[in-house]
């Protein structure tokens, strides 16, 4: 991308409006039938590379691209302008599809988090759980829904999507209500505002079934975090593996994904026994295995 095209409102009301049309159809298909052709490709979490990139950023994506890779999700990575995190995205042969990011940014300056992030490329954004105050009790994990709602309801509209990342604490239950946390999330919010980013280990963690969940939630969750993990904790830790190395039932998982309409299976792998690289590969490896090939 040259110079003249990183920056300046031109390039940004274009990539909004690009980004309508590219959204749309996606968007209408929240209440559709079963779509099994939704599939667009795999991606790298950033966040699993966190270590790294804070060293040497230029260098961890250069390695990414050469391992496979050709679309990440940016997250946990240095905090830089939108503008140089294209620029570096760019320069190593990336497309970033997906970000995580609070939505305090979006309640409290719509406009610029939104050129923020099709500054970058990515459409679909996602905070890493359910906002802080949100979270002592049922009132306020609803008013925590509601927040959700709105924010999503106002990307929408420019062309962007709004997810929710999961953890495990999301399949326990508050005592006055029989739902789950995550089923009273999505009960409680617009299928077309907010979308379930499921992260298949961490389902599993929370004692639920990862291919069961994807088809509950069946074309409500086109973007996924593909994380595996091993049975036991080590310490007072999980021990997060590369795909297909944990317990997770992938074979019920990609089937179930194909029907639940699954778009992006973005690996992410939150820590590592052994050199983090050589499971990123290893991860990609597999992926490509079950998916591209």
């Amino acid at each position: 991308m040259s110079k003249s095209n990183r920056s300046g409102m031109s390039r940004r009301q274009a990539l909004a409006a690009m980004g309508a049309l590219a959204l749309s159809a996606r968007i209408g298909a929240a209440g559709a039938e079963t779509n099994e052709t939704s599939f667009k490709g795999i991606g790298l979490q950033l966040y699993t590379l966190r270590d790294p990139a804070r060293d040497d950023l230029p260098g961890t994506l250069k390695k990414v691209r050469e391992m496979g890779w050709e679309y990440v999700q940016w997250s946990g990575m240095p905090n830089l302008p939108a503008e140089e995190i294209r620029a570096h995205l760019d320069e190593a042969g990336l497309t970033a599809v997906a970000a995580h990011c609070g939505i305090e940014g979006f309640e409290d300056d719509f406009e610029n988090q939104v050129a923020f992030w099709k500054t970058v490329g990515a459409l679909d954004v996602a905070p890493g759980g359910m906002m802080r105050d949100c979270r002592g009790s049922l009132e306020a994990w609803l008013r925590g829904a509601a927040r959700l709602d709105a924010v999503g309801a106002k990307l929408r509209e420019v062309g962007m999507r709004l997810s929710y990342h999961n953890h495990d604490y999301e399949f326990e239950r508050y005592p006055e209500d029989p739902r789950t946390k995550l089923e009273i999330l999505f009960d409680e919010t617009d299928a077309e505002n907010l979308y379930a980013e499921l992260d298949l280990a961490w389902v599993h963690v929370g004692g639920a079934d990862p291919a069961e969940i994807l088809l509950q939630y069946t074309n409500r969750c086109p973007v996924i975090h593909a994380k595996d993990v091993a049975e036991a904790r080590l310490l007072r830790r999980r021990q997060f593996m590369p795909l297909g190395q944990g317990v997770l039932d992938w074979d019920a998982i990609f089937v179930a994904g194909k029907k639940a309409g699954v778009e992006w299976w973005i690996y992410e792998q939150d820590n590592a026994d052994r050199d983090i690289f050589e499971c990123a590969q290893e991860s990609y490896d597999f992926l490509k295995k079950h998916l591209l090939t």
